[in-house]
């Protein structure tokens, strides 16, 4: 079965933001997967989660909209619509395992997809890792490569 990743905004975000500790390893993740085509299935929230954090960080529309239309360029990009069905199991993930709204919507896609969930977030990736596999960015890299 193929390897197929579930991505946080916050390592896009990361990967955008030279300043933030970690880019180097965000951008580095991306380019491999994205040279490999490995499948990627976010949530339909990544959008508008990366264009606020953009927009609002550096008060560039633009800017944000162009970040937004990368992602969506990306092969191999499922985008999965948070429909009634997966905002119930958004919801019972949220409250299983005490997450943040948007955190546990990348997390009910990721179990949905069976897919590894490369986020940023340490509390996240934690609270979830008895259902599914979460690494941050250098992780799934490193594994990815045979590094581990």
């Amino acid at each position: 079965m193929a390897v197929t990743y579930t991505i946080d905004a916050s390592v896009f975000l990361n990967a955008f933001n030279s300043y933030e500790p970690g880019h180097a390893n965000s951008c580095r993740f991306l380019e491999y997967i994205k040279a490999q085509a490995f499948p990627i299935i976010v949530p339909t929230l990544v959008l508008p989660e990366v264009a606020a954090a953009i927009s609002r960080g550096s008060r560039n529309a633009t800017l944000a909209r162009k970040l937004v239309s990368a992602i969506g360029r990306l092969p191999n990009l499922l985008v999965v619509s948070l429909d009634d069905v997966l905002a119930q199991q958004s919801a019972d993930v949220a409250a299983d395992y005490r997450l943040r709204g948007s955190d546990a919507v990348y997390v009910a896609v990721a179990l949905r997809f069976g897919s590894t969930l490369v986020t940023l977030d340490q509390e996240q990736a934690a609270r979830v890792s008895a259902v599914l596999t979460a690494q941050d960015p250098l992780e799934a890299l490193n594994i990815l490569e045979g590094n581990s």
